[in-house]
Parts: structure tokens; sequence; C-alpha cells
């Protein structure tokens, strides 16, 4: 019994085996033709380039345009399986005439081969803004970095060439740039004298530019100076013994390095006024004269009235 099964089984699968097997073969081409042919759907990033209005237009697109779209495509599997974003190429936006308030993006705005059709884009549109562009000039900031050599000081502030630049981008942006920054101007270990760099302007930020990349800035490093003031000098006459004078006191500002000003004593402050007039008598204003070495007098009042 258990022998005649076994006959039965082997018969069943060589008998015809030649056939078989091509029925088999037949079966699984029909199946990848049927599968080949079922519509699928895939989806891809395609770039976004957008013509936007030359500068001469004066407007000015504020809102970001998305760089790439999301597209779903659908068609066979077959034509689905090689597709390639390289393939629908990018989606072409002209807003050169500069009032578009929307874009909506198409299915006509992607070339596909025949067979295949969009299905969706995401995202399907981008609500637009703009703006009038200006231009408006403003000063030029040059910092400090650094410290000068032991006994120097920068004097005053760096001086930019030019001292202005030209902004332009979007009203609400440009409106609000105050200066534009230069990079820092390095003193490192300077010492007296006159410097000049070429320093570049810090990239503004959003859609602003500015109309130069540069600057030339310069400064000048001079001794380190320390004031001191004396008050109510008396004033020393020189060339006539019976000069009168009015005021016979005077106050004295002395700008100096520091270590002129610690060793400086009062005795060495001494303002005179020198009467050179032949006369016998008469009076003149004449200047208050004091020098005082490595130093800068200021003397108030710089001028007496003599009598003689």
């Amino acid at each position: 019994m258990a022998l005649d099964l076994g006959h039965r089984l082997k018969a069943l699968v060589t008998d015809s085996l030649g056939l078989k097997v091509t029925s088999l073969l037949m079966a699984l081409v029909l199946y990848s033709l049927a599968h080949a042919s079922q519509d699928a759907q895939r989806s891809l990033m395609l770039n976004v380039v957008a013509l936007t209005p030359t500068e001469p237009s004066n407007r000015e697109l504020v809102t970001a345009i998305p760089a790439q779209v999301r597209v779903t495509v659908r068609g066979p599997q077959s034509m689905l399986d090689d597709l390639h974003a390289d393939d629908l190429g990018s989606v072409q936006l002209d807003l050169r005439e500069g009032n578009t308030p929307r874009i909506t993006f198409e299915p006509s705005m992607i070339a596909v081969q025949p067979g295949l059709t969009v299905a969706q884009i995401d995202p399907p549109a981008v609500d637009l803004r703009w703006e009038e562009r200006i231009v408006r000039d403003v000063p030029v900031e040059v910092g400090i970095v650094g410290s000068a050599a032991p006994g120097f000081v920068v004097k005053g502030v760096p001086a930019a060439e030019p001292g202005t630049v030209r902004v332009s981008g979007p009203k609400s942006e440009a409106m609000v740039v105050q200066h534009a920054r230069a990079d820092a101007f390095d003193v490192s270990g300077l010492t007296q004298g006159k410097y000049t760099r070429q320093l570049a302007i810090e990239r503004p930020s959003g859609r602003i530019t500015y109309d130069v990349p540069s600057v030339t800035a310069s400064l000048e490093i001079g001794r380190e100076v320390a004031e001191r003031t004396f008050s109510r000098v008396p004033i020393a006459t020189l060339g006539h013994a019976n000069a009168k004078l009015q005021p016979v006191e005077v106050d004295v500002r002395l700008a100096c390095p520091p270590e002129v000003v610690r060793a400086l004593r009062v005795e060495q402050v001494v303002p005179r006024v020198r009467v050179a007039s032949p006369a016998e008598h008469g009076s003149d204003a004449l200047p208050v004269q004091l020098t005082i070495d490595q130093c800068e007098v200021h003397v108030t009042p710089p001028s007496v009235v003599v009598r003689w």
C-alpha cells in the first residue's frame, strides 16, 4: 500500500516534467509583467530656482522660498524604479515682475516622461511678501583689540576711509542698520607713530549688502600722559621791574609722561610775562609763557594785562 502511494507521488512529479517546468516559467513571467504594469508612486526632492527682480526694479522679496519641494510621481513600478531627481530637473519660478503675491506649484512645472504623472507637490503653494528696496549711508565703526607697548596709548579713535558705506536692502532691514562694523584694529605692541590697516567690513545679516567690502583705517599711538594741575601760580615779570599785572596769578595744567609728572616739583612751574617795550610807561596784554620739557602746557588765562 505504502509502495503504491510512493509510485503515485513520483509519477505526479516526473510525468510531463518539461511541460510543468514550462508552465511554471510562463506563470512567473506573467506575474512579473502584471506586477511591473501596476501603478505605484515615488517621492523625490527637486530643487527650486527662482528668477527675482534685478536691482533697478527697487523691489525685494522678503519671503524665504523653499530650496526644494517634495514631488510625488505616480506610474508603473518599472518606470519609477529607474527614476531619479535629475531626470525631472528643477522647478523654475519667474518672479521678475516683483509683485507676485502667491506662487502655486503646478504639475505642469515638472517635465515627466510619458506614462508618469505628478500626483502631489509639497508644499503646494507659498505666499510671498515684497518690500521696497532702499539705499542709505551709514558710518563705519572700527574697534580696537590688543594693547600698545608699555608707556604708549592710542590717541583718539581709529579713522576709517571711507567714513561711510552705502547700505542697500529691504526697507524694514536697511532702516535698522545704524553702522557698518569693520574688523578690529590690532594695536598689540605698537609704539609711537601713525599706523594704517586695510580692514574687512563684517558681512551684514539678512538681505543687507554694502557697496564696499573693506575700508582703510588709521590711528595714532602716542606716549602715555598724566595730567597735573597747579592753581593760583604767581607770574614772574621780566623786562621791567615796576610792571603791574592783572591778574597776578594763573592756573597751570600740565600733560606729561607719568614719570615726568611724578618727578615734577612745584618750584619748577614758573609762568612768566616778558615786557619788551622800550617805553618808560605803558600797558599791554601779554601772553603768559611757560615751558616744561616733555609736557604740554595749558595756562588759564593765557594772557594778562601789564602796566608799567
